[in-house]
């Protein structure tokens, strides 16, 4: 065998000859049981980080187990591509969006490679590529002819110097974060996909995703939000407009005692034209401007607000309830407007002091302490109703269902179901997205590109200034087409698509990623789908995991996708921290796995990072446990080069006669390694335990092949055994071994080992003997026998006999299979 430890050239021999090789490539072998592993494909950044590392590793231990199980393993990768920074380093750096893409898909596939992961290449995606985005572009003209695509006018981040709308990233403590400038808000017609027609779903759902974390369930399910109530309509004085509002506790009507209109709310300019009200309205607008949503929702917020001049009448009472704008209410929430009860609601109830309005308590929660005559502040409570004229008297349950039922009654209101959910906005004023297939007519309006004409491509002759709309704006041969319908003069859409669209159906094409024809074939993703095991941040719980699963049921509706969920199982693996923080560049505690490749190999980062703590918590870099990890790996190798002669030269028939008390003992580590290991690879995702049971077991060979009469077969089994489990976790090394032993296969084409029970069952077994805690001997017993007779057996010991001689023996504690612990005093 070699003599030299240079893992760093083993690797990129075996790199090069598994590439050579095609060993990663999966078939369409539909006659096999499919898994399909995936992890969360990355914005090519350029750079690997030491997430990406342990991400991707974790999915990388998992197919090759998987593979070496038999099953036919899907292990893609690929790339999402588009986004803003290619946009700016072409502003920046005068280098186009797509040749600065495609340096760092080709620097970041490199070291993909590097780290020894199983990917089959052959299916690899790029959100950027026409191939690829020609299919988004059929989803949402499919999105458009059922009607879940619309336009409307909303505001938009936009930075007055820069003369450019801005991303929300983009905007840091309220200005533009290339200029300074504090950013305003302006309104523009933009593109939606109506998620909400699938908020029931998407939230009913989530029970059957029984091996997804809890944690991303209950976020999802308050994200979407459902809440049971009544929808109802209040009349203006001296309008014929209607205020919609909804609201939770139809109960509490008759406190209403004002109204609130979000400034945004698209009746407000029509309510104080030509009157008193309208410069102050436009000045209150204009301040809020610089205010962001989550600002203007916190709760730390000083509520502030304007009388608007103008009256509603609650449709119970016949009050007149003035109405106001304020700063806490957005357009994007429900109706855009709110029905305002401040003796029971803390938020109201401080606007109410602030601007001297009338509160009025509708629920007597029979509370001594609560003055009903003289509120200190809101409450929200159960009781009964009273100052509700006819309801007075009902408990506030009945009350809601009364009411409900009295305003359906009478034509101004009805029991509704309301999501905290809102329509998805895809509309992005940018050059590097997908091009959004929508052409506008002044005879036939918005028309969606005839789909024989996909892709709708992204024009070269586009100038970057960082000014002005969209870089699309810039582009005359682009902007100007035909009519599909009518065939006159018609204006293309200048908005590209939210990144968010490209990653919600890639996990699909990876089943057939070169059809031109279709988006796939239906028969490869009815093979493949759905994803097994999906991998990522638990970042992505809400908006990318939700987006997924939403264009997945419209496919599934539509015919085109075989499962209405994408992920039958789950994992959220946790950060990489250093000295406690998540590194960061800003920190400046930032490890490169560069570094660490170049230096240990890929087998020991890899080894690292999965031994260091279980996938789903955070785990912390430690250089001390990379070099652990790296003498580990040496150890093993060591231990095969010394085991060379008696792998080789005993046959592999030869009789393994267990006889010897070490016989037993080494075939009980190898058949316990073995379960162990896979149940936390193929069960678990214990991976830290795993690697622990494969040290355990190395512990045991290096003590059993120095024993005299130490069993060639069983040494050889357990040697060639353990390269086989380890080499999921570094499969460079574990390659290279199996390659000197004179296999001429991959060790991933070996069948993962198996394990006898009978064998995990001692005739005896070591147990310590403690005294006061502390240990003194240790004790071979035969085995499954009780507590108390493994005190006698201790203390007929001669040895544990001469320990408690002469002293008082106040407990005796005896642990099967562990330990026997002496209290003693003197």
């Amino acid at each position: 065998m070699n003599e030299k430890y240079n893992f760093i050239e083993i690797e990129k021999k075996w790199q090069r000859k598994w590439e050579a090789d095609g060993l990663f490539k999966t078939p369409d072998d539909t006659d096999r049981e499919k898994y399909y592993i995936l992890e969360m494909f990355p914005y090519p950044s350029g750079k690997l980080h030491m997430g990406h590392v342990r991400n991707y590793s974790i999915g990388d231990v998992a197919s090759r187990y998987l593979r070496m199980k038999g099953y036919n393993v899907l292990h893609p990768m690929g790339w999402d591509a588009f986004g803003l920074p290619a946009e700016n380093a072409a502003i920046k750096n005068g280098i186009h969006p797509d040749v600065w893409t495609k340096e760092n898909m080709a620097e970041m596939r490199s070291q993909l490679k590097e780290l020894g992961l199983n990917y089959d290449w052959d299916r690899e995606v790029a959100t950027c590529t026409p191939e690829y985005y020609k299919w988004t572009q059929w989803i949402f003209i499919q999105f458009f002819k059922h009607g879940l695509a619309y336009k409307k006018k909303n505001p938009v981040n936009f930075c007055p110097s820069c003369e450019t709308v801005l991303a929300n990233e983009q905007v840091v403590d309220g200005v533009c974060d290339r200029c300074g400038t504090p950013v305003g808000k302006k309104d523009l017609d933009q593109w939606y996909l109506k998620i909400t027609d699938y908020a029931g779903k998407l939230l009913d759902d989530i029970e059957g995703l029984s091996d997804w974390p809890n944690k991303v369930k209950v976020m999802q399910q308050n994200w979407i939000g459902r809440s049971y109530g009544a929808e109802v309509q209040f009349k203006i004085e001296g309008s014929e407009k209607l205020l919609d509002i909804f609201t939770t506790r139809p109960d509490t009507l008759f406190g209403v005692t004002y109204m609130v209109l979000a400034p945004e709310h698209p009746l407000l300019s029509e309510l104080v034209s030509g009157t008193e009200y309208e410069a102050k309205v436009e000045e209150f607008k204009d301040k809020l401007q610089y205010l962001s949503d989550i600002d203007r929702t916190s709760t730390t917020l000083e509520k502030d607000g304007l009388f608007i001049g103008r009256h509603a009448i609650n449709p119970l009472n016949g009050a007149l309830v003035p109405i106001y704008i304020a700063n806490y209410v957005l357009m994007d929430y429900g109706t855009g407007a709110i029905m305002a009860v401040p003796a029971h609601d803390t938020r109201d109830f401080d606007f109410a002091k602030k601007y001297d309005i009338e509160i009025i308590p509708v629920i007597d929660p029979h509370n001594d302490e609560i003055d009903l005559e003289n509120l200190s502040e809101a409450f929200v409570a159960e009781g009964t109703m009273i100052n509700s004229g006819a309801f007075d008297g009902l408990s506030n349950k009945e009350g809601m269902k009364k009411i409900t039922e009295f305003i359906e009654k009478e034509g101004f209101g009805k029991a509704t179901t309301n999501y905290r959910l809102r329509d998805w906005l895809i509309s992005r004023q940018r050059y590097w997205g997908t091009p959004i297939p929508m052409v506008y007519c002044e005879n036939c309006g918005w028309q969606p590109v005839p789909e024989h004409e996909l892709p709708v491509l992204l024009p070269t002759d586009v100038k970057f200034t960082g000014k002005g709309e969209s870089p699309l704006t810039t582009s005359e041969s682009f902007k100007e087409t035909v009519c599909p319908i009518c065939g006159e003069k018609a204006t293309r859409e200048i908005d590209t698509m939210d990144t968010f669209l490209d990653s919600s159906w890639y996990f699909l094409r990876y089943a057939d990623p070169k059809n031109s024809q279709r988006i796939f074939d239906k028969e490869k993703v009815n093979y493949w789908m759905p994803v097994d095991q999906y991998i990522g941040g638990v970042e992505h719980a809400i908006l990318h995991l939700l987006y997924a699963r939403f264009f997945t049921k419209f496919l599934y509706d539509i015919g085109e996708a075989p499962t209405s969920e994408p992920f039958k199982r789950l994992l959220t693996q946790g950060m990489v921290l250093k000295d406690g923080k998540k590194m960061s560049k800003s920190v400046g505690n930032v490890v490169s796995p560069e570094e660490i490749i170049s230096k240990y190999g890929a087998d020991t980062a890899r080894l690292f990072i999965l031994f260091a703590s279980p996938p789903e918590k955070e785990l912390e870099w430690s250089d001390e446990g990379v070099e652990g990890s790296y003498r580990f790996i040496t150890r093993v190798y060591r231990l095969a080069q010394r085991l060379y002669d008696v792998v080789v030269f005993t046959p592999d028939d030869a009789a393994m006669e267990l006889v010897s008390e070490g016989d037993k003992v080494l075939n009980r580590a190898l058949n316990l390694a073995v379960k162990k290991v896979g149940a936390d690879i193929g069960e678990r995702y214990n991976f830290n335990t795993a690697i622990s049971a494969i040290m355990e077991l190395v512990n045991a060979i290096n003590k059993y092949r120095d024993d005299d009469g130490a069993n060639a077969a069983l040494l050889k089994r357990s040697v060639c055994t353990l390269i086989t489990i380890l080499s999921p976790f570094t499969p460079h090394v574990c390659e290279e071994i199996w390659a000197e032993y004179g296999h001429s296969t991959s060790i991933l084409d070996e069948a993962w080992p198996s394990y006898d029970e009978s064998a995990l069952l001692l005739d005896t077994e070591e147990i310590a003997v403690q005294i006061n805690g502390k240990l003194k001997a240790k004790l071979v017993v035969p085995s499954g026998v009780g507590a108390d007779e493994l005190v006698s057996l201790a203390l007929s010991d001669e040895e544990v006999s001469g320990l408690v001689s002469g002293k008082e023996i106040v407990k005796k504690i005896g642990v099967p299979g562990r330990l026997v612990n002496f209290v003693v005093k003197g």
